[in-house]
């Protein structure tokens, strides 16, 4: 038995495996772009399938669907097969392809027309279409406005499936801890020195927060997304779509999503620019950056354990040397911060193909952008929820270490500052410094203030909050 057939386009004769779902043009594309061995990420084929679904919906409604009962039903499962990730072996164009995304829109349309006509009763290898790839699976629709739709729909819905539900695991998780903790007095440090007292409660509270405002960003990059190309085709003007196409198309994604998508208000700024997806990853670089340094504080502060901070304990997780016995790092930590790195780093990619990506009424960018956007989601997501459950949720504090710093530090001399002036405390904490004796000592020996007012004056836990 043979293991391929043939197939035509508009360009001629295409030879393909005798089983593939798409035909001729996707097959074309997979010889012409043997560049990354990697196609475009499952989360965008899954919105492509809504995407043609609800267009499938959408001209019936307005009565442009020209096909039987058996052949309309049939072309709605098979969307909602591709939505539902039942054809993602049969997605095979590389990343790096045609700059707009058709390979992989046509890729769509033949997988979806062939199972729809498979489904419908029909021969799916006939030379002549019953359900057509072209007339029917892209009615209404250019690659140019639909494509960009799924990226849109793809990413908005793993920021809001994946992403803010784990930077809220991570928040809750240290919200908790800090409320535990609050009692636990500790040494702040700002530049790596000592500084004045806090509670270990309010720094991983600052922390808690940071992960907080993170969560509130991931929601303004699904809102820089809601405006959809839809309904623009080819160049924003709408050529070959009913006027109400895009905005039924855009209601119907945002029922299925429950995202507040809507029709693009300027078609031909939707089709030419990916400025919403350009501002909805900078709103993911800023949350990788304070991933980065929520990880990065909590392995300063579980430094050690003998030589470092040890102000908290994070779990042991596996070994940390190959020759050093008994070591244990701060894996997850690291885990995070590399995957924050390279967040960092997509978000330069995605800034370039938005500004030079774009001429006229196309940007020809879009098919790294997309890989891109949900890379970042994937990574950031996965690695934050990795962090939450493996890494803060048992993490501890070392009261003991916490508490030990904070009378041997200089910056208590602080709490002095309005009995005695700043530059008389200086000196004291230089003073201090060369004898080697804490600042509480040394002014009891000097007797600079009556003990009742030394006291609180050096009072720690005072100095944990405003006054009065």
């Amino acid at each position: 038995m043979a293991e391929f057939r043939i197939e035509r386009d508009s360009m001629g004769e295409v030879q393909l495996p005798k089983l593939a779902y798409y035909g001729a043009q996707t097959q074309r594309a997979v010889d012409n772009f043997p560049i990354s061995g990697r196609p475009l990420p499952a989360e965008l084929i899954h919105a492509l399938g809504l995407v043609k679904e609800a267009a499938a919906h959408v001209n019936e409604e307005l009565g442009r669907l020209q096909l039987d009962r058996p052949r309309r039903d049939a072309l709605w499962t098979a969307c909602r097969e591709v939505a539902d990730g039942r054809f993602d072996d049969q997605f095979p164009v590389d990343v790096f392809q045609t700059g707009s995304g058709t390979s992989t829109n046509m890729n769509a349309n033949e997988v979806i027309a062939n199972r729809a006509i498979e489904l419908s009763g029909g021969d799916r290898f006939a030379p002549v279409k019953t359900i057509h790839p072209n007339d029917h699976v892209n009615q209404g629709q250019s690659t140019n406005d639909v494509f960009p739709t799924a990226i849109h729909v793809a990413v908005a819905s793993s920021i809001r499936l994946q992403l803010r539900p784990a930077l809220e695991r991570c928040t809750a998780t240290l919200t908790d801890k800090a409320a535990q903790w609050q009692s636990i007095l500790k040494i702040g440090r700002t530049h790596l020195a000592d500084a004045t007292p806090m509670t270990l409660g309010q720094e991983i509270g600052g922390l808690a927060r940071q992960l907080q405002r993170s969560a509130d960003r991931a929601e303004s990059a699904v809102q820089a997304l809601i405006e959809l190309p839809v309904g623009g085709t080819a160049v924003g003007s709408g050529l070959n779509a009913h006027p109400e196409f895009g905005r039924r198309v855009a209601a119907r994604l945002a029922r299925e999503t429950e995202i507040p998508f809507v029709e693009a208000a300027d078609h031909f700024e939707a089709n030419a620019q990916r400025d919403g997806l350009v501002e909805c990853h900078a709103e993911l670089r800023t949350i990788a950056v304070t991933l980065f340094n929520v990880a990065n504080n909590l392995r300063w502060l579980a430094s050690g354990p003998r030589c470092g901070y040890y102000e908290v304990k994070l779990p042991d997780l596996q070994p940390g040397s190959s020759i050093m016995p008994g070591k244990v790092n701060p894996v997850l930590c690291e885990s995070l911060m590399q995957a924050a790195a390279r967040a960092i780093g997509n978000d330069q990619t995605i800034a370039l193909c938005g500004a030079t990506g774009g001429q006229f009424q196309l940007n020809i960018m879009m098919p790294v952008m997309a890989d891109v956007s949900l890379e970042t989601v994937r990574l950031l997501a996965r690695a934050a929820d990795a962090f939450d459950r493996l890494c803060l949720t048992n993490m501890e504090p070392n009261a003991e270490v916490c508490n030990a710093a904070v009378e041997k530090s200089l910056s208590m001399v602080t709490g002095l500052n309005p009995y005695l002036g700043y530059d008389r405390a200086a000196a004291l904490a230089k003073e201090a410094f060369v004898t080697g004796r804490t600042i509480r000592e040394l002014c009891r020996e000097k007797k600079v203030l009556p003990d009742d007012q030394l006291e609180a004056a050096l009072d720690p836990r005072r100095m944990t909050r405003p006054q009065a």
